[in-house]
């Protein structure tokens, strides 16, 4: 597939950095700092006047979310701050008892750690399974498990080591137990697929800053529609039920789906520049971009291993994703995120390694970029 389309799109940031670093918080394409700009322009000359127009954008948003996810409705998809406030949603929702359990993976980010600790006065216990290496074994998070585990909590992909996760797997297990399965997927969103209905999650949280290449501040959740009942709703507002423009009235009558934790303003502005971004993917399609992200990070372990790195991401075919965890042959990984940075190479460093993180409109000349900025 020729990439050069994509590629225009982000031409701001091509033309100063090699920029390889979409686990963090990626550039805006052109697209969706048009959508930015034109959501700035309404407001500024019309006001509440045009708020019709930037509502109906909102509904098309959602359902190129649901689109994404193979939801079953767009009804199933709300519109979120940031991952952590959808993992919140579900933590502080669930109704836990005293003694049950949560599993998780200990290299987890801390924004699917916290939440979770947090239970720990109403007596959750949080049970933290360590990878071996760089991966993390469904065995050994099985058996973290037992009769009071409510919720297994999960990475599609774990942000320092680039493991991918078998979400499959894991939902087929929590299903089978009656174990509730949520899925923090804001590292492979936008770079692998991810059908809802293929798979037995229950509910999932992404911000779309990072591989959905939107704004941050404008993420989504999806809810199964079967679990809603059983969660606590949070943040309930004016919109937050199914008669939401009757000001004048109060029925307290939440929405019969996800909607239900959409209770005040929308982050218009993110919304819409996250759409751009959202449609622009879908247009290119995941299951190439995937293939695209997957070549290059291929192309960049073998290079990598060639100048005396060590790979310590699993490539695994099934285990690898887009995000790569090296180890300099000399230096550490502050240092080489640094001398990049001044050779305007964009990577990052996680748990002291080099993490570098490519998107389907980079190129291998840019991976050489890097390598050649790292080399002593």
């Amino acid at each position: 597939m020729d990439w050069t389309a994509l590629r225009d799109e982000f031409a701001a940031v091509t033309g100063r950095w090699a920029f390889l670093d979409h686990a963090a918080v990626a550039p805006l394409p052109r697209c969706a700092a048009a959508a930015l700009h034109q959501y700035a322009q309404s407001l500024a000359e019309n006001g509440v006047a045009a708020f019709r127009i930037w509502f109906d954008r909102v509904e098309q948003v959602r359902i190129l979310a649901a689109q994404l996810l193979h939801a079953p409705s767009p009804e199933d998809i709300c519109f979120i701050p940031n991952t952590t406030w959808g993992i919140n949603l579900i933590a502080e929702g669930f109704p836990w008892q005293a003694g049950d359990n949560v599993v998780l993976a200990a290299e987890e980010y801390p924004a699917n750690q916290y939440p979770w600790l947090n239970l720990a006065p109403r007596g959750v216990e949080v049970r933290r399974v360590p990878s071996r290496g760089a991966r993390l074994l469904l065995e050994d998070l099985y058996a973290a498990c037992d009769s009071r585990t409510r919720v297994l909590s999960i990475s599609s992909v774990e942000f320092a080591s680039g493991f991918r996760n078998d979400l499959a797997a894991l939902g087929e297990f929590c299903q089978k137990r009656g174990i509730f399965f949520f899925v923090d997927a804001i590292q492979s969103l936008g770079a692998f697929p991810l059908d809802v209905q293929a798979l037995p999650i229950d509910a999932l949280a992404a911000d779309g800053h990072k591989w959905l290449l939107g704004p941050e501040g404008a993420g989504i959740a999806y809810i199964r529609r079967e679990k809603l009942e059983m969660l606590h709703p949070l943040g309930v507002g004016a919109f937050s039920v199914v008669r939401p423009w009757e000001f004048s009235r109060i029925d307290f009558t939440l929405k019969p789906h996800a909607g239900r934790y959409e209770g005040g303003a929308y982050n218009m502005a993110g919304i819409t520049a996250f759409g751009a971004s959202l449609q622009m993917l879908l247009q290119a399609g995941i299951e190439r971009i995937a293939e695209r992200i997957l070549e290059l990070t291929d192309y960049l372990c073998e290079q990598a291993q060639r100048r005396g790195w060590t790979v310590f991401s699993s490539r695994l075919e099934k285990e690898k994703s887009g995000i790569v965890s090296l180890i300099h042959p000399v230096w550490p990984a502050r240092e080489v995120v640094r001398r990049c940075r001044e050779r305007g190479v964009v990577v990052n460093a996680r748990a002291e390694r080099v993490r570098v993180s490519p998107h389907a409109y980079n190129t291998r000349d840019e991976i050489d970029r890097f390598l050649d900025a790292a080399t002593p």
